[in-house]
This record gives structure tokens, C-alpha cells and sequence, in this order.
């Protein structure tokens, strides 16, 4: 099932929300280029998020050398740079479709400035979930699926009813129909275990598995949703 758009007007242009999807494209671009000459392990393991450099480098600090926070904060930077590189084709096109989706709306409901700050949040809080859960993990962790489920958690909790504009592939033929907004909760988390087709070629073996994050992304959903919670905004669904 395809997600399309939802039956929400915009009054606001989605600036973030073009600025995002483009410095992704770019960015993935620049993967392909550099997997073809063969230096994209080095990318990717330079500024993916890798748990154990971060655990290692935080314990160094404490415990032998203090001048090893520099460590610290240069590594934690990979929590904000890790969510802007993909893996896979089904990674990046699943992540940024689900986007445009549901956070074109989101975007126009809570401004841009806001938007922007639960984007990257979801991202982060991905990212320190991953490290508490697996922190002798040894392999970069990429993609924007922490940040996506932010957004998706956020609109969930406020238009949990509003009707998706859907396609069903089937074989050679696309039927279309409308899917109400919760039943996304379910299919993101189906979609996560197939972001693997289409992978990239990044060594060492066993680099990049989405996997690896699932349970991680539970809580930024949920911050998503605390989120709106507290925010003031309602939505126009004229």
C-alpha cells in the first residue's frame, strides 16, 4: 500500500519539508557516486552512528582522561548527521514519501520552526535509544526512520481519522482507495523490515541494517504524539 496524500488543504507552503526531501536526494546522490569509487564505507563510517565509539569514547572520559569529552562531542555530532544518509533505495523512498505525506500537514499545523525541531528530536532520540539498547553495537546506524515516526506519531495523535488517499498495487494494476490515518501506525512498522531491498554496498559486511533500530523508533512515535499533546494548533479539515 502506497500512501498518497491526505484530504487537508494546506495554507502555507511546506518549505521544510522541501528543504529536507532535497538535501536528502542530494545526499543519497552523493552515496551513489561514492559507492561506485568505492569510498562509501569510509562515509558512512565516519558519520553513521555507531553505539560503541560513542559508549567507549563517554567512558574514556569518565573514567581515564577528561580531555576525551572532545571525543564525545565530536561522535555525538553523527546523532544529528546519521539521519540524513540511507542505506537502500526502499529506505530513502519509503521515508521521504511518508514525509511529504503526513508532514506536509504537520508542517502547516505547527509552523515551520517547530516542525523542524520535532524532525530532528525524533532523530536524536532514535539515536540515544539505540545506543542505551545496543551499546557495544559496532555498526553505523543511518537513515531518517526515528524522524519520520516523530512526524508520524504527531499526526497520528491529532488526525487519527482524516483519510489517506492510498493505491494498492496489484501486479500491473493500481486500485485506489482511502485508508484512515491510524492504520499507518501498523504499516510503518511493517515497511521497516523491508528497507533492506535495494541496500547499498557498504562494507564491512553486515553494515546498515535498519533492523537494528526497530524497536528505537517506538519512542520517538511517542514523542510525536506527547508532542500534540501539548501543543495548542487545530488543524483546519475543511
Amino acid at each position: 500500500m502506497i500512501p498518497i496524500s491526505d484530504s487537508i488543504r494546506l495554507r502555507h507552503k511546506p518549505i521544510i519539508i522541501y528543504w529536507l526531501i532535497g538535501i536528502n536526494i542530494a545526499l543519497f546522490l552523493w552515496q551513489l557516486k561514492l559507492e561506485f569509487s568505492g569510498e562509501l564505507g569510509d562515509l558512512i563510517n565516519n558519520w553513521g552512528l555507531i553505539p560503541a565509539q560513542i559508549t567507549t569514547a563517554i567512558s574514556n572520559a569518565i573514567y581515564f582522561n577528561p580531555a576525551a569529552w572532545v571525543v564525545v562531542f565530536w561522535r555525538s555530532a553523527s546523532l544529528f548527521l546519521s539521519m540524513f544518509f540511507h542505506g537502500s533505495f526502499s529506505q530513502i523512498l519509503g521515508n521521504l514519501l511518508f514525509l511529504w505525506v503526513f508532514g506536509k500537514t504537520l508542517e502547516n499545523i505547527i509552523g515551520h520552526k517547530l516542525f523542524l525541531g520535532l524532525y530532528l528530536m525524533g532523530g536524536v532520540i532514535t539515536g540515544i535509544a539505540q545506543i542505551i539498547l545496543q551499546p557495544s553495537l559496532s555498526i553505523p546506524l543511518i537513515g531518517a526512520n526515528g524522524a519520520i515516526a516523530a512526524i508520524l506519531g504527531a499526526y497520528l495523535f491529532k488526525l487519527p481519522k482524516v483519510k489517506i488517499d492510498t493505491i494498492v498495487p496489484l501486479v500491473v494494476v493500481y486500485i485506489p482507495i482511502q485508508v484512515p490515518a491510524y492504520f499507518y501506525l501498523f504499516w510503518w512498522f511493517i515497511q521497516q523490515l523491508f528497507y533492506g531491498i535495494g541496500s547499498l554496498n557498504i562494507p564491512p559486511s553486515g553494515v546498515n541494517s535498519p533492523n537494528l533500530a526497530y524497536w528505537g523508533q517506538l519512542l520517538p512515535l511517542l514523542m510525536g504524539a506527547v508532542f500534540m499533546r501539548f501543543h495548542q494548533s487545530s488543524p483546519s479539515q475543511d
